[in-house]
């Protein structure tokens, strides 16, 4: 029976419980993968719990959602490709993942592997298997986009001093300044609680000091929503923060961090990012700035030629009725069955005859065999 449910997943792209009914779609086949409906599917609502996250409208979600409709079959394309592109160059992510994965349980203070495992499930509605196959898929492809293309793309000085002369306007500064967070909560602690966070905070400014990267403290530490992002917070002109943390950071240059910082609910670490002066911004100070406005409109086409490159090598049908957005021009993606079942009618003697020569009844012949000693057969039964 294995071998005829393989027959039929081969032939009609769909899986079928014991008892045939249909329970899930492939769309896609991608050299010895497959895509099925429910990761389309997955794919569209993680986007809009992001979006909701985010606190964005539902009016809003469902236009984003219907916009993006036509590219979630080509960014999973996109994804399958690059992680067999990783594990054909032998790329190594899973020193990363344990890290990563480490790092969430100790933020969300889970020890237990159970209690984690229902944890994952609850926010991302996946298995932990399947997270942590996700998370990995997610690394290699970075790794892969990181070695095979954003590497070769070059910002040259000559590019940087030209795209400055040539925007001078642009880099006239207002003053500010630009901070990131690191909050070490209190709310709820008694004495010997808020004594153990307040040492905690002295000890990640040392670290801090040392040249350890904030951002990563932040994620992995801080008590404030700006954890997510690195503790990051948006840039403040004169007069816009409080005055006892203006007067801590506004004078003082980039990368220093300040002591802890006593505040209502907990010890407050500030990180000085950058200082903008006002007036006119020297070229040194913007050429990140710079890079990054050249290498945005200059990485994305080169990572779509990349990928129309993998599409263009890669064995891919698509099921009609769905699109690749990022099809590779002049490439054939038609689905196509290995056979096709066709019923037949025979006698009883027909059959009692297959069976003396042990022929298996639901056998199905695969395309390009011999079928001489069949039809021999079917020929002699009448």
């Amino acid at each position: 029976m294995k071998h005829l449910f393989l027959v039929l997943f081969a032939i009609t792209g769909t899986l079928f419980s014991a008892d045939i009914a249909v329970i899930e779609q492939i769309v896609a086949k991608v050299n010895n993968e497959i895509i099925t409906k429910s990761e389309l599917d997955r794919s569209r609502k993680n986007m809009e719990l992001e979006m909701r996250s985010r606190k964005i409208t539902d009016e809003n979600i469902k236009t984003a959602i219907k916009e993006h409709e036509a590219d979630f079959l080509r960014d999973r394309i996109d994804q399958l490709l690059l992680v067999q592109k990783g594990k054909e160059l032998n790329l190594n992510v899973d020193q990363e993942v344990i890290k990563y994965i480490a790092e969430i349980q100790l933020k969300g203070k889970i020890a237990d592997a159970d209690q984690f495992a229902g944890w994952v499930k609850e926010q991302t509605g996946m298995t932990y298997e399947d997270f942590k196959s996700e998370t990995k898929n997610s690394m290699l492809t970075q790794r892969v986009i990181g070695q095979e293309v954003r590497s070769k793309v070059l910002i040259s000085k000559a590019e940087i001093t030209k795209f400055y002369e040539d925007n001078k306007a642009k880099f006239v500064r207002e003053e500010q300044v630009f901070l990131r967070e690191l909050l070490i909560s209190t709310d709820g602690k008694d004495a010997a609680g808020i004594a153990a966070a307040e040492k905690k905070a002295k000890d990640l400014v040392a670290r801090a000091r040392k040249n350890e990267r904030f951002p990563e403290m932040a994620r992995d530490n801080s008590d404030s929503d700006s954890s997510a992002n690195g503790g990051e917070l948006p840039p403040y002109k004169k007069g816009e923060m409080a005055k006892e943390l203006e007067d801590r950071v506004w004078d003082k240059d980039r990368n220093y961090v300040t002591d802890p910082i006593k505040i209502k609910n907990g010890f407050l670490i500030l990180k000085v990012e950058d200082h903008h002066k006002a007036g006119q911004a020297a070229r040194d100070e913007v050429e990140q700035e710079i890079q990054e406005a050249l290498f945005g409109p200059r990485f994305q086409p080169e990572l779509r030629k990349y990928l129309t490159k993998l599409r263009t090598d890669a064995f891919l049908e698509i099921r009609e009725g769905f699109t690749d957005s990022g099809a590779a021009p002049d490439k054939s993606t038609k689905w196509t069955d290995p056979a096709q079942l066709k019923p037949e009618t025979t006698t009883k003697a027909a059959v009692l005859a297959k069976h003396r020569r042990k022929k298996v009844l639901w056998a199905v012949p695969i395309p390009g065999t011999d079928t001489n000693s069949t039809k021999e057969g079917k020929s002699k039964s009448r």
